[in-house]
Formats: C-alpha cells, structure tokens, sequence
C-alpha cells in the first residue's frame, strides 16, 4: 500500500494486499471458443415458454448466416435436446467437451446430452447444478460463435445468481405471460438484472393471444396482457408478443423447432445480430 493510499479502492489500479473491492467473479471461456456475443433468456418463473423462445431465436439467427449456439443452463428442467430432436450424447477429447450439432448446425450443449437416461431426474444441490453451468462454459470447446444464447433456469435464485456473476452477458431477454401473477414475478427478474448491471435487450408476452381460425378475432385465453405495464414501469421495450400457436406446439413435441416459420421474433433476432453491450461511462 502506497503512503499516499486514501483508501478509494475504486479509483486506483494497483493491486495491492490492502485492496478491498471485490474482484470479478467472471469466468473465461475454454480457450479454443471464440464467443462474440452471449444473450441469456430469462424468465421469472417456469411454464412460459422461455426455452422455446432460446430455441427460436438461436434458429432465426443460424438462418442470418450467424453461427449460434444454446447453453441449455436449466440443468433440472432442460428440454433444448428435446425441441431440436437431438438424442446424440455430447462426446469429449483431450481438450474438452463438444457441443453436438443440431440438423442445421447450431451448436448444443444441455445435461440431457450426458445422462444415459433423458427422464432421469437431476437430484443436485444449487452449488453443484450451479457449478455444471460454469462448466458448460469454461470446459465445453464451442469454437467460433456468433451468438451464444443461455436457456436460463426460471427465478432469481441460486443457479441465476451463479450465472449472471461468472458468464459475460451482453444482454438479456425477458419471457413472460400475460397473468397479473407473472407480472410481479418479472419484475423482480428485472431488479435482478438490474442489481447485476445486465442490460435488458426488452420482454417478450409468449402466450399472448389464441386467433381465431374462422373469424381471425384474438381470444386473451389467460386474461388481459400486463406487459405494456411491466415495460413502462422500467423503461424496455416490448420485442413480441407471441400468440398461443399449435403448430409450435407440435415442432416442439416433434423435435422440429428448427423448421417452425417463428416470423414474430424476426425483428428480435434482428435487434440481438446488431447488439452491443452498452459501455460503461
């Protein structure tokens, strides 16, 4: 410690025993991955839709001409292998482990892809499951990617928390539902992400709306949408907002998501290629 030392640990740049600020919690990828862009989809809490969006727009931005990926990082509930149809289990080198590829290339990587048995349940305590994710990230050889996307565990708790402090977001996605209920549980994902210093790229309303087929009328099957509100209160934008559709349901039942149309998040995908992280002043 120099003798001029005032003790603002966050104006000075030696590194010295007496420094108090808290290091980076951040973790390096593997060093043969070349990551551009790290965009993680999050939702407040389970049921809406969030791994299906992940899917989408790692699909919408393969079909750009980007090389994308999903780090399925819900290490209790993953279902990214599921709506791509991948049953091929991740194999691994002397170097690391390698994401397997999806039909039309998108680099995967989900605990479903090393289990012997895909409906075995993951009974891990958080620091362990939490731990599996920075692996994913630090041990998986994901090569040259455009846009890394996370398919998140839903909440704010221990796995999230994990998450945000040790992978290099440049930015967030919101997935929400149109219940009041969903409404206060978003807004607390919003804090989060906040807290973190995590820029939120907007929301996205799944479940939106059923349209009719015979008269074209839109039917709000779960009440009245909220995300006008939600978006207001904190200043994002709303990037979708995305009916209740059979055929997703079916190319997600089917393992097919990579031949749904996903026209409504085409502007997202858009907004995500051209992205970059805001710089701190």
């Amino acid at each position: 410690m120099s003798e001029t030392c005032n003790h603002s640990c966050g104006s000075c740049s030696a590194n010295c025993s007496s420094r108090t600020e808290p290091s980076s919690l951040l973790e390096a990828p593997h060093r043969l991955s070349r990551i551009k862009k790290v965009i993680g989809v999050v939702s407040g809490k389970g049921g809406v839709g969030k791994s299906s969006v992940t899917a989408m727009l790692a699909v919408l931005a393969n079909r750009m001409g980007l090389v994308s990926g999903v780090l399925d990082a819900d290490i209790t509930g993953p279902s990214i292998p599921k709506l791509f149809g991948v049953t091929e289990k991740a194999l691994a080198d002397k170097n690391g482990i390698l994401p397997v590829l999806s039909e039309t290339g998108i680099k995967l990587i989900s605990v479903n892809l090393l289990l012997d048995n895909p409906t075995d349940p993951v009974l891990w305590r958080g620091p362990i499951v939490g731990g599996v994710v920075k692996q994913f990230w630090k041990d998986v050889i994901w090569g040259d990617v455009d846009v890394l996307f996370l398919d998140m565990p839903p909440g704010t708790g221990d796995v999230a928390l994990t998450t945000f402090q040790s992978i290099p977001l440049d930015g967030i996605i919101l997935v929400t539902s149109p219940q009041e209920l969903v409404s206060m549980i978003v807004s607390k994902a919003v804090k989060m992400a906040e807290m973190m210093n995590i820029p939120i790229l907007g929301l996205i309303e799944n479940l939106s709306y059923v349209e009719c087929p015979d008269c074209g009328k839109k039917i709000a099957v779960f009440g009245e949408s909220h995300v006008e509100e939600i978006a207001q209160q904190h200043n994002l934008n709303v990037l979708a907002k995305l009916p209740i559709d059979p055929a997703l349901a079916a190319a997600c039942d089917g393992g097919s998501i990579e031949g749904y149309p996903a026209a409504a998040l085409e502007s997202t995908a858009d907004l995500i290629a051209g992205w970059e992280k805001p710089v701190k002043q």
